[in-house]
């Protein structure tokens, strides 16, 4: 059992489960459970696929990553950022006749699913690490906007194409003239019941005498009466007749497993964009995931994550679906039902299957426009275009970061707009590590403190330079600390020794290593002797690999202030 655990997380909750755990895991799973039936339809929609595949991606890959995810709070299922990389990916794949779009989908979510997997296996989980939460805070704003945008189509029950911002907005505008005011009665009244039940509808119920807890999990019900008001109206008044477009005739049962015919041209169009959408869905499971497991006291494994999630998209594939990956709504609101276990999300797939097969004639008359609605209210929580002044006060190169991802996203699309969010993330962190902090350092009177000259009244030695390096010596900043240093030898013609305090170097490359070597070897032709101060074991163990250590024409030493007092 306990070599099968770290695989089967759910194994070590199921060893302690108890009936107060199941309880609270049922109650739960029916709040997510009814959260989850009008955003899985309305998702779908958004993929570009019917309604139905969005139930199909709500059951089996629930139960996949209840069985291997290491969060208990995580829920994972059909979600606004991958739904839209999915259709954005698929426009110029099926536009160009290379796969069907349910197989473009499918292929999608095989794809995005195998590279997660095997990016677990082979313990990658690092590579959240890579992109900066800034840019993608940007990214996500951006593409929300976007999906905002797109959504007003169905509330206005016109026919709109594109897929940036400005495309979508200029043929809305165009578009006016063509509006059903059935329709957008409809999609208004939709729109603001949801917007003010979110805002005020907790409260109000508070108001009437229910606890905090009751009256917060009610209030999340509030699409549930949507779609259920909203049906109704349409099938009691025949409003499909004046042109309300509705769901329709939707597959009753569970989808049944199906390989997609796909072609090698059509996985070589598909490999990038599903690359995209496995790691934007795994940034932002992780993120949700370690968010919640905070408040729990969880740790939130970030290898197995990828295994988890990995094999959701898998059995998303199989289940005739698109990709999915970890929401932040219902994983906020399975959180605050009191999920206890993985259990919670077994019980959810259980939830959506039973709906898939009893209750599907009942939405026949459901119309667009109120998963229109739905879409717009759950995006607009994720843009925060705040992001913006946050980085400008903090950091001019994060703000120029952010705003070319947000500004390439709503003018180039999704895709153009995760791939520059990604390269912004690498250039942002190649560009700190450029340009590492680089401080002269002297000695506090009277202590064994060393301070930056700068900011202290502090002793320095008058033939001797101590130099501290804020940061490991890397390719990326190799280059600058050779010109640093050799600008301060150039300012001071006495100078016989500069020393390097090495206490923040935590590993060195073989450019920066080859630099150094340089380094001494100039120095010493200029009658100045290297010395390193404070390195690290892992660092002194490379310079030893390299021969350094014996070339070098100062000294090693255990600490700073010998170095300093040798070298008065």
């Amino acid at each position: 059992m306990k070599n099968i655990t770290p695989w089967l997380p759910v194994l070590g909750q199921i060893a302690s489960y108890s009936k107060d755990k199941w309880v609270s895991d049922v109650i739960a799973a029916v709040v997510v459970t009814v959260m989850l039936i009008p955003q899985s339809l309305a998702y779908a929609i958004l993929a570009g696929l019917p309604p139905h595949y969005g139930l199909y991606a709500s059951i089996i890959p629930i139960v996949v990553y209840s069985l291997l995810g290491s969060s208990t709070s995580l829920a994972v299922g059909p979600v606004a950022i991958a739904s839209i990389m999915t259709a954005s990916a698929l426009s110029s794949v099926v536009g160009a006749g290379l796969t069907s779009y349910v197989d473009g989908a499918i292929t999608l979510a095989f794809l995005s699913g195998a590279m997660l997997f095997l990016l677990g296996v082979f313990r990658f989980g690092f590579v959240a690490n890579f992109l900066s939460h800034s840019v993608i805070s940007g990214f996500i704003t951006a593409s929300g906007l976007i999906i905002a945008l797109g959504q007003l189509k169905h509330l206005m029950g016109v026919s709109v194409s594109g897929h940036t911002f400005f495309e979508l907005a200029a043929h809305l505008i165009q578009s006016i003239p063509s509006i059903n005011p059935t329709t957008m009665a409809i999609g208004t009244a939709c729109l603001l019941f949801l917007v003010l039940a979110r805002q005020y509808a907790a409260r109000g119920l508070g108001m009437l005498g229910l606890n905090k807890s009751t009256a917060s999990t009610l209030a999340r019900m509030s699409p549930i009466l949507a779609v259920c008001v909203s049906t109704a109206v349409v099938a009691i008044w025949s409003l499909d007749q004046l042109g309300v477009a509705i769901v329709g005739d939707i597959p009753t049962g569970i989808a049944d497993p199906k390989m997609p015919s796909i072609t090698r041209e059509a996985v070589e169009a598909l490999l990038l964009p599903a690359f995209f959408i496995a790691i934007i869905g795994y940034v932002e499971s992780i993120s949700v995931g370690r968010t919640l497991g905070a408040k729990k006291g969880e740790k939130i494994d970030s290898n197995q994550e990828l295994i988890a999630l990995g094999g959701a998209n898998l059995a998303s594939a199989v289940a005739g679906a698109f990709p999915v990956t970890g929401g932040f709504s219902r994983s906020v609101v399975n959180f605050d039902a009191g999920a206890k276990t993985q259990l919670a999300g077994i019980y959810t797939a259980i939830g959506i299957a039973t709906a898939s097969i009893f209750l599907t004639p009942y939405l026949y008359y459901l119309p667009i426009a109120m998963l229109g609605a739905t879409i717009v209210v759950a995006v607009l929580a994720l843009v925060d275009l705040s992001i913006l002044k946050h980085a400008w006060r903090f950091s001019k190169s994060d703000f120029t970061a952010v705003f070319l991802t947000i500004a390439i996203t709503l003018s180039a699309g999704v895709e153009a707009g995760v791939a520059s969010g990604i390269i912004a993330s690498v250039l942002l962190h190649l560009y700190h590590t450029s340009r590492p902090h680089i401080a002269e350092i002297g000695l506090i009177p009277g202590t064994e403190h060393f301070r930056n000259v700068k900011h202290y009244n502090v002793e320095v030695a008058p033939q001797s330079v101590s130099l501290r390096i804020d940061e490991s010596l890397l390719f990326s900043n190799a280059n600058y600390l050779e010109e640093f240093i050799g600008e301060v030898v150039r300012e001071r013609s006495d100078l016989k020794n500069v020393i390097l305090h090495c206490g923040a170097v935590n590993t060195i490359d073989l450019t920066a290593m080859e630099m150094l070597e340089k380094l001494n070897a100039d120095l010493l032709h200029q009658g100045i002797k290297l010395h390193l101060s404070e390195v690290k074991i892992p660092v002194k163990s490379l310079l030893e690999k390299a021969s350094f250590l014996p070339h070098l024409s100062g000294q090693l030493y255990m600490s700073h202030l010998q170095a300093f007092e040798d070298n008065c």
